[in-house]
């Protein structure tokens, strides 16, 4: 294609020279996913060399501007990307004062996050679980294990829809992708040592420090460059009996080695400490509506009087515990929520009912959190890459990579789950390009392997949200012994490990004329074994297990730039998934019935374009995306769904000074194994149970059975709104005065699958002032500005007509940054 030259800046600093962009082509799902073939940092800061550079000052590093090589490979910019991907810089998450996932909704459509226990770990794209990569390369699964942090970030990529295959296996709905704070510039390492160092307090006993340092240094004659974050917090909570409390440290070096090699190397070290939050128990649409509570006290049932309920004192009251499935106690033999009556309960279930019993209105800070509760994580990442030029445009690439975690949780509801599980993936890159009179072709061939080892277990057979009345907290009659506690009697209990010996291809056809083709091909070949020691579970049984499979993945996408600077573009691709659990476990039963290994198929199509000498971007885009095999999945973090949405996005740096973005999503989400089969597993709701006048005869335990899914609309997955818009503006007077704001205005939404109960719409507006002065910077934020009444809905598949979160009222935030 036809070369140009530009220059670009974010946040008013020149960017080194750079290679000249493409002018017109675009690229697949496949270019976007070929990102892992390539190191963020040196796709990135490779292709920035031989550019010469261009000036937008004040956009923030919001315009799609530099290459994203580390989601995509070769060298392209998210505008000659055909895929809907959006990318938030660390100056907008400073600026707009964002300190974790749910803050980059703001920034970027297709994403909205159900709440996952109140732990904000991975976000929802395109109203699916998404994963989390680290430099181009998937991390372990962490639905809820811990906060995923983002501060040590230089920026993070949001990519919607499934992975490249150059990934391997991959969920549906897409990844956020972090990219860390490197030492390099343009492809040449800093010449000086730039640092800074953050105290961010605020509402609730916020305390968080942080520092990072970047800079040069030597060995001898070893040139080498290194960039060091540190950061420490310790801070309240809005909720009882919640709190925050973290350690961070991540570092990277990277040198020169011999003629045409380099080494970077680095790890993040993550310790993390803070409490699920359940929310709301005892859910109604009249709590929802003005915050009225049923109250009252479970019956004792505590007969050692250790102040905890063990299984066995559990089952001494009603053999297999107070989960209720069905009417089959009562004489029947329904299934449904409209089966269940008050005679039910009262002649068959009397241990169930509440005593004491009465209403008021509950404090949005009393939530499923008790005292002891816990969650702790402590996770270590580690990376090593090579790579050598070798002239001729060919080179070659090594990347190894590390990530294991250690997890335990524990909530006096009666859930507790513990992940001692690591993963180390070796991949060998080739480049190849070859320079033609009808353009330019690039070709990557990858061979790898990725080792996944896992311990997993967890003790959700005894859950009763509704034993503890949360204006009183947890006492004897409500806080239940768990697995974690007594090392005993655990629901699942998996030890075992998986390797995937996989090759991947992809070819980028760059023609002249405008066109662009990118076609991707991955075959990948799993060896997989699962078992359950014997004496750890309840039933106390041994199993084993083991699978091979094996699947070919692919992409196709064709994009043309035309000659009025817009560039339509289509993607087709197919991906396959491993249906692992929330600690990368794999089941005993799914490996046994070999459904632990499925795929998922996307359509897209769309347009982008820049415009007002690349001040302005606008994209839109549409798609389908569904998993081929509804009966595997798991219900936590890999649902089979099918996905239709709509995507739009504007990012106008208006000048210097003032930056505007808006966003559109549209996402309609269907369960495809409830509407195949017709049914859901669901915990029932006060609301579900139409017959039951009294709900104080039962919410001692939890009546549990089937959701009918009689049609489409009831397969939909709630939580998540099928309208959203977002708006976000930043202006920076010249004397270092700034002022922020955003605006998110979110659908209402059924809080669960039975679509008992109605969360309302809302808009959430976030505003913040800074002043910078010489090295110092000081930010003030007010979240939640309106103090907006809201609510996310809780694990919907399962809980979500039980349990709510109610979000926090407006707090206050601040930061003082020095910079040196």
């Amino acid at each position: 294609m036809t070369r140009i030259n530009s220059a670009y800046l974010s946040s008013g600093a020149a960017v080194p020279k750079r290679r000249s962009l493409k002018q017109l082509p675009y690229i697949s799902l496949m270019a976007m996913c070929w990102a892992g073939l390539a190191s963020p940092a040196w796709a990135d800061e490779e292709a920035a060399e031989d550019r010469e550079a261009i000036v937008v000052e004040g956009s923030l590093g919001a315009l799609p501007l530099q290459d994203v090589g580390s989601i995509f490979g070769f060298d392209k910019t998210i505008i000659e990307t055909p895929r809907s991907a959006s990318t938030i810089s660390s100056e907008q998450i400073e600026r707009f004062g964002i300190t974790d996932i749910y803050g980059l909704v703001a920034q970027s459509p297709g994403v909205f996050t159900n709440s996952f226990f109140g732990v904000a770990g991975a976000l929802d794209i395109r109203g699916t679980p998404a994963e989390t990569y680290f430099r181009g390369v998937r991390r372990l699964d962490n639905p809820g294990n811990y906060a995923t942090p983002i501060g040590a970030s230089d920026r993070i990529d949001i990519v919607r829809g499934p992975a490249s295959p150059i990934y391997g296996p991959s969920k549906t709905g897409g990844y956020m992708n972090f990219v860390p704070k490197s030492a390099r510039v343009g492809g040449k390492l800093l010449t000086e040592t730039e640092g800074q160092v953050t105290f961010t307090g605020g509402s609730w006993e916020k305390a968080d420090l942080s520092a990072s340092i970047v800079g040069p240094g030597h060995i001898g004659d070893q040139e080498f460059g290194y960039a060091l974050y540190a950061e420490v917090e310790d801070s309240g909570s809005y909720y009882r009996n919640l709190y925050s409390k973290q350690t961070i440290v991540q570092a990277s070096f990277d040198t020169d080695i011999g003629d045409g090699g380099r080494i970077e190397f680095g790890g993040m070290y993550h310790n993390f400490d803070s409490p699920q939050n359940g929310g709301w128990n005892r859910l109604t649409q009249d709590l929802v509506d003005d915050g009225t509570y049923i109250t009252g006290v479970a019956q004792p049932i505590d007969t050692d009087g250790d102040g905890q309920l063990s299984q066995a004192e559990i089952n001494a009251t009603i053999p297999g515990g107070l989960s209720i499935f069905g009417t089959f106690g009562c004489g029947g033999a329904g299934v449904f929520a409209t089966d269940f009556t008050d005679e039910c309960f009262t002649s068959s279930y009397p241990e169930l009912a509440l005593t004491n019993t009465g209403t008021t209105t509950l404090s949005r800070r009393n939530v499923l959190a008790g005292e002891q509760d816990y969650v702790t994580n402590k996770d270590l990442l580690l990376y090593f890459d090579v790579k050598w030029e070798f002239g001729n445009d060919f080179d070659v690439k090594n990347q190894v990579f590390y990530e294991g975690y250690k997890n335990e949780n524990v909530n006096s509801y009666g859930f507790s789950q513990f992940h001692d599980s690591w993963v180390i993936e070796d991949k060998l890159i080739f480049t190849k390009k070859f320079l033609t009179d009808i353009g330019d072709i690039s070709l990557q061939v990858s061979p790898s392997v990725r080792h996944t080892s896992f311990e997993h277990g967890d003790d959700y057979n005894y859950e009763y949200f509704h034993r503890v009345d949360l204006t009183q907290g947890y006492t004897a009659l409500s806080d239940r012994l768990l697995s974690i506690e007594c090392d005993c009697e655990y629901t699942e209990y998996y030890k075992g490990h998986y390797t995937d010996y996989a090759i991947a291809g992809l070819l980028d056809l760059d023609f002249a004329f405008g066109l662009d083709l990118l076609l991707g091909g991955r075959y990948d070949s799993i060896d997989a074994k699962s078992r359950t020691p014997a004496g750890v579970t309840e039933d106390g049984a041994a199993a084993s297990a083991s699978d091979t499979e094996s699947g070919f993945s692919y992409s196709a996408s064709a994009s043309y730039e035309t000659p009025i600077g817009l560039i339509p573009y289509v993607t087709y691709a197919k991906q396959s998934t491993v249906i692992a659990g929330q600690g990368a476990e794999l089941s005993v039963d799914n490996l046994a019935g070999e459904s632990w290994f499925s795929s998922s198929k996307l359509f897209e199509a769309g347009v982008k374009g820049e415009f007002l000498n690349k001040r302005l971007y606008a994209a839109v885009s549409y798609y389908e995306q569904k998993r081929t095999d509804y009966n595997a999945q798991s219900i936590t973090v890999n649902q089979a769904v099918k996905t239709e949405g709509l995507e739009a996005e504007l990012r106008w740096s208006v000048n210097k000074n003032l930056l505007l973005t808006a966003a559109y999503t549209k996402t309609k989400v269907y369960n495809l194994t409830g509407l195949e089969e017709g049914t859901l597993f669901s915990f029932f709701g006060i609301d579900d149970l139409v017959n039951v006048s009294d709900p104080t005869l039962y919410l001692g335990g939890q009546p549990i059975g089937l959701v009918p899914i009689g049609d489409k609309n009831a397969s939909r997955r709630a939580g998540i709104p099928e309208d959203l818009f977002a708006f976000t503006g930043t202006y920076k007077f010249d004397f270092g005065l700034s002022f922020s704001g955003s605006v998110v205005a979110v659908d209402s939404v059924y809080s669960g699958q039975s679509q008992a109960v109605k969360l309302p719409s809302y808009t959430l507006v976030d505003l913040s002032a800074a002043y910078e002065t010489g090295d110092w910077l000081f930010r003030f934020v007010v979240k939640n500005a309106t103090d907006e009444r809201y609510f996310r809905a809780n694990f919907t598949e399962l809980f979500g007509s039980t349990i709510v979160l109610p979000e926090k009222p407006r707090s206050f935030q601040f930061s003082v940054v020095y910079n040196f």
